[in-house]
């Protein structure tokens, strides 16, 4: 019992040593001021300018906290436009902690990592200016095969960190980008589950679910010409013209 104890509280001690390194490394790679005690990252999600939503994500003392994932809707901005995206999500969430310190999404964070590069920390960084706020901004960047590189400062320098922080960091990067997808999937379907073709007279959900995946939106396929509805299986000129014709009303 003795010894099970021992080895537990020895295990306990080198985790505790590990996430004090990790952070004493961030400290000192980012030459920062303060501990980053927590660290939140953000991540846009879309397909060609639709349904696009944000995924928060956030690091408290070395560890990834699935349970403080935050999610958002894009609200003011139209259209395929990443950067804008970001500023509007990390200007929406800074908010939260200024106006209400002891809310949900609890005090400001010591570091912001932007998924992406210097356009998207240039929005973060537009963000954080509107609240006069001094945090941070690092972006994680990713090779060409989709896997974490390195963190990127303001001033487009490449920072050398560790392959154990490396290793953390990419966790950190898979899991709001996760975050943000799975959000954007739930949207998406929860759109094409209801939409103005369930009005249309001979589109069931077959042919909507084609219709939906091939253009993306209600809007595309209102702009679709008719040559490009009959690529659908199933849609005959006819309906391909009644499609367009009420769509259009």
């Amino acid at each position: 019992m003795e010894m099970a104890e021992n080895n537990s509280r020895v295990t306990l001690e080198n985790k505790e040593k590990d996430k004090t390194a990790i952070l004493l490394e961030l400290k000192e790679v980012l030459n920062l001021e303060k501990m980053p005690r927590k660290i939140e990252t953000f991540d846009i999600s879309n397909i060609s300018g639709e349904y696009t939503v944000a995924g928060m994500c956030v690091m408290q003392d070395g560890i990834i906290k699935k349970n403080l994932s935050r999610r958002f809707k894009i609200k003011t901005v139209i259209g395929q436009d990443d950067v804008a995206c970001m500023e509007e999500t990390v200007t929406r969430r800074l908010k939260h902690s200024v106006e209400n310190p002891s809310g949900g999404f609890g005090k400001l964070p010591d570091v912001i990592f932007a998924d992406g590069g210097i356009n998207q920390i240039k929005a973060i960084q537009k963000a954080v200016k509107k609240y006069d706020l001094n945090i941070p901004v690092f972006g994680m960047v990713k090779n060409d095969k989709h896997q974490t590189r390195a963190l990127l400062t303001p001033e487009r320098e490449e920072l050398k960190i560790s392959e154990q922080l490396m290793k953390l960091i990419t966790n950190f990067q898979d899991s709001v980008h996760d975050t943000a997808i799975s959000y954007h999937r739930k949207i998406r379907d929860k759109t094409m589950k209801k939409s103005k073709l369930d009005n249309i007279k001979g589109i069931g959900l077959v042919k909507k679910q084609s219709l939906l995946k091939k253009f993306g939106s209600v809007e595309n396929i209102k702009k679709a010409k008719i040559d490009e509805l009959l690529q659908i299986k199933g849609i005959t000129r006819k309906l391909a013209e009644q499609i367009k014709l009420e769509l259009n009303n």
